[in-house]
């Protein structure tokens, strides 16, 4: 059954961080109550919601208590059991289902989506075990990159195999379950491109970003992507194919390479709102978080247009301290902090997003800030 939730009714959250925050902050402007599972009593969600449920993501009689207080539940991060959101989506309005979930938290799962919606991705092969591994790494050519199934994030749960003497690296990783093994792609940008896509079919890509990681972490978005227009297509195409094969509602983050011939290969999905995507706070017509508010009400899609180049850059908890004893030196930053209690080394803190008229000049500038060192 497809509903219109309207200002004034609740929207449920799974999870209580960032990206919780700001599609409730978003939620909010427009009227909506907001209501919260998480574990943590003083979650960045939490502090700005109508209701808390302090309990584990799994609680049986908390997800009951979520969906008594909702109208429409959504969650803002992949983590969850998907068989406990399938129970959810039986007794409450959960418009994006629990099969998103599932084929996202399978790296298995996900490789053969995305091919089945026509989609390239990087030749791989499935391993069941360690040994597994040692009678089929010939398939592939080094250097490879051997990934958990399951689990893993900002580059945890992966080791990159340049020999057959270096096989033995990626032995603990299978301690965790079956692994993939994926070609080493040579590519020249990584780029993502989010797509949102209500519950009606009708689907918008955010325009397409930038991304330079650093220690395995985001560290910039630079929108718009300094790549080929062919490539920018191709890329847009392949979410479109992506979404429309997985019949997604809300939001779906797939993070690509871009090749040397400009050609586009899907790295990964994320099914909720992106890191990347914060810039469209400052720089776009509806935020990524607006359009996910949208898309799970079932209100239309608006037509997102850019209204300023813009560079987003992550605050970990190291940049805390001595970026706000700058920022207000910078009145063309916007800073965007998390309300996370403890600034912790990697953690994500919070963000800045700067609108610009000269992309390499404001990529000077940060540097120079001193903030984010190499």
């Amino acid at each position: 059954m497809i509903k219109t939730i309207l200002p004034g009714q609740t929207i449920g959250i799974i999870g209580g961080g960032q990206l919780g925050r700001m599609m409730a902050l978003a939620a909010k402007e427009a009227g909506f109550r907001i209501a919260v599972l998480d574990p943590g009593i003083d979650s960045p969600t939490g502090q700005v919601a109508d209701i808390r449920i302090v309990a584990p993501f799994d609680d049986e009689d908390a997800l009951a208590e979520l969906a008594e207080a909702s109208d429409v539940i959504t969650y803002e991060f992949e983590n969850i059991d998907a068989a406990a959101l399938e129970r959810l989506a039986a007794k409450a309005y959960l418009p994006q289902g629990a099969e998103l979930i599932r084929l996202t938290q399978n790296r298995i799962f996900e490789k053969q989506a995305i091919r089945d919606a026509g989609v390239p991705v990087a030749d791989y092969i499935t391993l069941a075990s360690y040994e597994e591994l040692h009678e089929k790494h010939t398939q592939l050519a080094f250097p490879f990159i051997v990934k958990t199934a399951t689990g893993g994030y900002d580059g945890k749960g992966q080791q990159l195999i340049a020999s057959e003497a270096e096989l033995s690296l990626a032995q603990e990783l299978f301690d965790n379950g079956a692994c993939i093994a994926e070609a080493f792609v040579p590519f020249t940008k990584e780029i993502s491109v989010i797509i949102q896509r209500n519950v009606h079919g009708e689907a918008a890509v955010l325009p397409i970003g930038e991304n330079i990681h650093v220690s395995h972490i985001l560290h910039e978005t630079i929108v718009p992507a300094r790549v080929a227009d062919k490539s920018l297509e191709q890329a847009e195409r392949a979410a479109h194919q992506i979404a429309d094969h997985l019949k997604m509602v809300g939001t779906l983050a797939v993070e690509m390479f871009v090749l040397e011939d400009g050609s586009i290969i899907v790295n990964e999905l994320a099914p909720r709102p992106h890191n990347s995507g914060h810039y469209s706070i400052e720089a776009t017509n509806s935020s990524q978080f607006h359009q996910h508010i949208r898309a799970i009400c079932g209100w239309p899609m608006r037509k997102p247009e850019l209204w300023k180049s813009a560079v987003m850059v992550n605050v970990l908890g190291e940049h805390v301290a001595p970026l706000t004893s700058i920022i207000s030196r910078y009145p063309n930053w916007s800073l965007h902090l998390y309300g996370k209690a403890e600034a912790k080394l990697k953690r994500k803190m919070g963000h800045v997003t700067i609108l610009t008229d000269d992309l390499e000049e404001t990529l000077a500038e940060i540097e120079k800030s001193g903030i984010w060192p190499e």
